[in-house]
């Protein structure tokens, strides 16, 4: 827990180093974290570097990635010390740290390191963007299986202190091929003279590089696992991905999609740094757009308007109407996006989703067009059936726009988070708006 008591800006300001040293030094690599980006970036950067070598590793990966280029930009002139942070971070950390910036920094960057971090970072680099192999470590145990329990102890002694994690050690025969995994548990209570392959199921869940990162995702979800191999095209082990660096995915996704789910192009990752342009920037798109479809809702009204004038209580229960249906559509699409994204359902699932979103919208509808009655029989009586009428379609309407447009966009290749709720809410308003003046042109014998 970071002491609310300790003001570092005046420590700093003060040049009291010994106390800034020894109070950051109580602190948890995710606590001095938090601190540094709650910093201004000249106070960020003095923070980091009164770390020690150790903890610098620990701090950097906990940082925001704007932190993270300031921190960088700040020991520019230290090359030394920058070479000897890029080449102590985790690969898997390291690679989510190139892969945001502009290709010429981290060309510059990648020469620091050591020839061999720097292989490992290239072939990482090499896998397609939001890869698998862009998430995984290099970093790993494995063992042979006829190894003893006793030798197996001995090599996981031997190379194991780098590894990312010794829960699970994997079984590879001589060319590297994945055969089996194992918990260490399962060695640890084993007799030392007992065969590792005596020990083998044969039964493990592996990761493709070349997949995408949301597969990870269920599987981790899926399988319960705190890490998971990754093999090549050849089943080849080639690497691990555990559960902290999914999690890393799941929170940049999970923000992508509520940014998209409110119609804002791309993350915003913090609107007390972010430029009033770049957040105008950002925002300014999709509101134009929906702006110019949003206009059909005045041409479906303009082109009824002699029913309007024979009825005005009608304009009474229109925002009831649409915002029913766009309610009812934007529950119907968040479901439907959540359930695409883990992997509850797929594209083949369209149509039986499709009958049974129909009749929960129906009785939805049938239930809420009860209680619009109650309302319209003492405002507008004459008009209580077209109101209940409306209400009953435009919330199936709403319903089923909300839940086809995310399979449609999924099947178009695009995000199904990009279905969001104000176009759900447009497309509903505009479909609500024509199938209420239609209704009532019909029921006043105006068609």
């Amino acid at each position: 827990m970071v002491n609310d008591n300790i003001n570092f800006p005046e420590l700093i300001e003060n040049k009291d180093w010994s106390t800034v040293r020894r109070e950051l030094k109580t602190l948890e690599p995710l606590e001095v974290a938090q601190i540094i980006d709650e910093s201004t970036e000249e106070d960020g950067i003095v923070l980091f570097r009164l770390l020690s070598r150790e903890e610098a590793k620990e701090t950097f990966q906990h940082l925001s990635h704007d932190m993270q280029e300031q921190i960088i930009d700040g020991l520019a002139k230290n090359t030394s010390r920058v070479a000897a942070l890029l080449n102590d971070l985790d690969p898997d950390d390291r690679t989510a740290f190139f892969e945001e910036l502009p290709g010429e920094i981290t060309q510059r960057l990648l020469q620091l390191l050591t020839p061999a971090e720097r292989s490992v970072a290239t072939r990482l680099l090499g896998y397609p963007e939001d890869s698998i192999g862009r998430l995984m470590t290099p970093e790993f145990v494995a063992i042979k299986p006829d190894f003893t329990v006793a030798q197996a102890l001995r090599h996981i002694r031997k190379y194991g202190r780098d590894s990312e994690t010794l829960n699970v050690i994997y079984i590879i025969d001589d060319n590297w091929k994945l055969i089996d995994d194992i918990r260490i548990r399962e060695i640890l209570l084993a007799e030392p003279e007992q065969m590792i392959k005596d020990l083998m199921d044969e039964h493990f869940v592996a990761l493709n590089a070349q997949d995408d990162q949301e597969l990870a995702i269920r599987v981790f979800h899926d399988q319960d696992r705190v890490a998971l191999p990754v093999t090549d095209s050849e089943g080849l082990l080639i690497g691990i991905v555990t559960f902290d660096d999914v999690m890393d995915v799941v929170e940049e996704e999970t923000t992508e999609d509520f940014h998209k789910f409110g119609s804002v192009q791309g993350a915003i990752v913090n609107p007390l740094k972010a430029g009033i342009g770049f957040l105008y920037g950002k925002r300014i798109v999709w509101l134009m757009a929906l702006v110019f479809m949003n206009v059909f809702s005045g041409a479906v009204l303009a082109n009824f308007e002699s029913v309007i004038q024979s009825a005005v209580a009608l304009i009474f229960f229109l925002p009831l109407l649409i915002d029913s249906g766009g309610n009812a559509g934007a529950q119907s699409a968040t479901l439907m996006i959540r359930s695409l994204a883990i992997g509850d359902v797929e594209m083949k699932d369209w149509f039986r989703l499709f009958g049974k979103e129909f009749l929960v919208a129906l009785l939805l509808g049938l239930t809420m067009a009860a209680g619009v009655s109650v309302i319209a029989s003492i405002r507008a009586p004459e008009i209580m059936v077209v109101v209940a009428s409306a209400m009953v379609l435009t919330v199936i309407a709403g319903s089923m726009v909300g839940m086809l447009l995310p399979f449609i966009f999924t099947k178009l290749k695009l995000d199904p988070a990009t279905a969001s709720a104000p176009l759900v809410t447009s497309i509903a308003d505009i479909t609500g708006v024509t199938i209420y003046f239609a209704l009532a042109s019909w029921y006043l014998g105006m068609g």
